[in-house]
């Protein structure tokens, strides 16, 4: 069963009762490009989603033909000069725009992007956002911001480091080339390539969901983390971590299930 919990004419948010958040982009007539309604109702959405009990994954995509064409410009030129400075921090170490992309990141558990049709500029960025990125073979990407004489500014730089090679990305940063969903995995812009971005993401997320909720939201702040600090900070985290999980009796009492039905597999030091 599936409950919806935002719906609007720029996004859907679905929820089923195993935890799985469905979040679409729905402006299927201009490719989802983001609009300020459309960047409006995503913000609302990951607030919606931070404070969603019993969240344990959340699947990210575009309706109609495409996952995100990007920032629609006509909609936005209008109102360029209204626009804060970009300097100004309005949520946490972000902009409004960097939001779109890091709010996935900063949610406290996975998020899947399924990406099909076309992806660029915006668009990839707030795939970036993502844990995992499932992509189509004919999926149509690109770092399209030098076409238009400006950079990627909603994490582009902090969220593809350690996934895509430094040489690839600056080369496809500085001439704007599209690329496709099987070059996206070559160049580590993608977890998986399937036909069928949407299912294949939404049976990883059920699995996901089957694990244990505390373990996983400890393991992606894990990794959140990680990225900047260094070993001895990484080392003692991870044993924070650890020592709050098997605190918790009802997660001691799974520890000791899985050893008895797995004899031999966990090694008493």
């Amino acid at each position: 069963m599936r409950h919806e919990l935002q719906d609007s004419d720029r996004i859907t948010l679905t929820i089923t009762e195993n935890g799985v958040a469905q979040l679409r982009m729905a402006r299927a007539d201009k490719m989802n490009a983001l609009d300020p309604a459309m960047i409006d109702a995503l913000l609302a959405a990951g607030e919606a989603l931070l404070a969603m009990p019993g969240l344990r994954c959340v699947v990210l995509a575009g309706e109609g033909r495409s996952f995100c064409a990007g920032l629609d410009l006509a909609s936005l030129a209008g109102g360029l000069g209204e626009i804060a400075p970009l300097a100004s921090r309005t949520h946490g170490n972000a902009n409004r725009f960097q939001q779109l992309a890091m709010q996935f990141r900063k949610l406290p558990v996975p998020v899947i992007a399924a990406i099909h049709g076309v992806c660029y500029g915006g668009g990839l960025q707030i795939a970036a956002g993502a844990d995992i990125r499932i992509v189509a073979p004919d999926a149509r990407l690109s770092v399209m911001e030098m076409k238009w004489g400006i950079v990627p500014d909603m994490g582009h730089f902090a969220l593809w480091r350690g996934h895509v090679r430094e040489d690839v990305l600056r080369e496809l940063t500085y001439t704007n080339a599209e690329f496709s969903g099987e070059d996206a995995l070559a160049h580590g812009f993608a977890t998986h390539c399937h036909a069928d971005p949407l299912a294949r993401a939404t049976a990883l997320a059920a699995e996901i969901a089957l694990r244990n909720p505390s373990a996983i939201r400890a393991a992606k702040a894990l990794f959140n983390s990680s990225a900047d600090a260094s070993t001895n900070e990484i080392l003692i985290a991870e044993s924070i971590a650890q020592q709050r999980l098997l605190g918790s009796s009802n997660q001691l009492e799974a520890v000791r299930s899985q050893m008895e039905k797995r004899p031999g597999v966990f090694v008493d030091p």
